[in-house]
């Protein structure tokens, strides 16, 4: 008989806006407030300059319009007429016609994927699906066998999944299944910021699932003061802050310390290794990336996180990358690698 295992499935908000001095307006002169929800998480818009010539309540439509197209008739996995759950139905071999927003998004995947040598593979579905964190999170489940993830394996593979730009069409060239997971919230967020951009909002702070967006300054030319969460499982703590320091920079994170499972006192991380098909297991607890793409970062966070520590400290050297890396260090403590492109961000621009 099956042991139910047991599973932690919190989602998790990896950044956070920290609280110490800043005030939230739903409608007032300092700070327009967005909230709602997304992609099955929530999101946060921040203004400070809102435009004179668009009403407060037909910003929210817009926003809320966009959103939902972004969701739901595109890059959802749930819902099952989005344009990626069509794909993932698609014949093999068989050219599909897809959204400018849906290559953009693939052809940025299969750069990251090509980068890190398969770390990061957008096809790894089928693998997450066996592992029960998929669209249809399994509550009672066994470790998979290693038949299981062999067969899942023959599945999985950025190289089969083929981008027409030209022709506005993808295909793929075997059996698979597409997660969009780990680069769609950024992307969303960076669509968020460009239209935002477009109607002349100079600052402002975006923010979907704890991946941000940042530009401008708050009320009073002070820089936006985000933080990083402290890779825990009890209530949301803040273990470090930075600062924008006026820059436009985009925020993205990942760790493993909040989706996962256990069986016999094993823990299955969420974040599964396209390479071997298991989950992690190495110390790296959580992955902080700033970088002027929301959807980049995104991706890249993920990255580093099936890496673990050498790879991904590597990796973000020559790519010369704002990172913040958070490790498990015996017991409950932790240790901490800063990239010098990040470290600047760790100094208020107060001083």
């Amino acid at each position: 008989m099956n042991k139910p295992l047991k599973r932690n499935s919190f989602i998790a908000a990896f950044l956070a806006l920290f609280l110490g001095s800043v005030l939230f307006f739903t409608g007032g002169d300092d700070i327009q407030q967005l909230n709602g929800l997304t992609m099955g998480t929530s999101y946060q818009v921040q203004i400070v300059d809102m435009p004179a010539n668009i009403a407060a309540a037909d910003l929210a439509a817009d926003i809320g319009e966009l959103l939902k197209q972004l969701d739901t008739e595109t890059f959802s996995t749930y819902a099952s007429n989005s344009e990626l759950s069509r794909f993932n139905r698609h014949g093999v071999n068989t050219p599909f016609a897809a959204s400018s927003q849906m290559i953009e998004v693939l052809l940025m995947a299969q750069e990251i994927s090509a980068l890190s040598g398969g770390a990061f593979d957008v096809t790894v579905g089928p693998l997450v699906n066996l592992w029960g964190f998929g669209p249809n999170l399994a509550v009672f489940e066994t470790v998979p066998t290693q038949s299981q993830i062999d067969d899942a394996r023959l599945r999985v593979g950025f190289e089969f999944l083929r981008i027409s730009p030209a022709n506005k069409e993808i295909r793929k060239t075997r059996d698979m299944y597409v997660d969009l997971s780990a680069i769609a919230k950024g992307y969303a967020v960076d669509q968020l910021a460009e239209y935002l951009d477009e109607i002349g909002v100079d600052n402002y702070f975006l923010e979907i699932g704890g991946e941000l967006k940042i530009k401008g300054s708050k009320p009073g030319g002070e820089g936006w003061v985000p933080a990083i969460e402290a890779p825990v499982e009890t209530v949301s703590e803040v273990y470090q802050i930075f600062y924008s320091r006026g820059d436009n920079i985009a925020v993205a994170g990942s760790g493993d310390y909040r989706n996962y499972f256990e069986e016999e006192g094993q823990r299955y991380s969420h974040e599964i290794d396209p390479r071997n098909g298991r989950p992690v297991t190495h110390s790296l607890a959580a992955a902080y990336v700033i970088d002027e793409s929301t959807a980049r970062a995104d991706a890249l966070a993920t990255t580093y996180m099936i890496l673990g520590p050498d790879a991904a400290e590597d990796l973000a050297s020559r790519q010369g990358q704002a990172v913040y890396f958070i490790y498990k260090s015996g017991g409950d403590g932790f240790e901490d690698y800063v990239s010098a492109e990040f470290n600047r961000y760790l100094e208020s621009d107060l001083q």
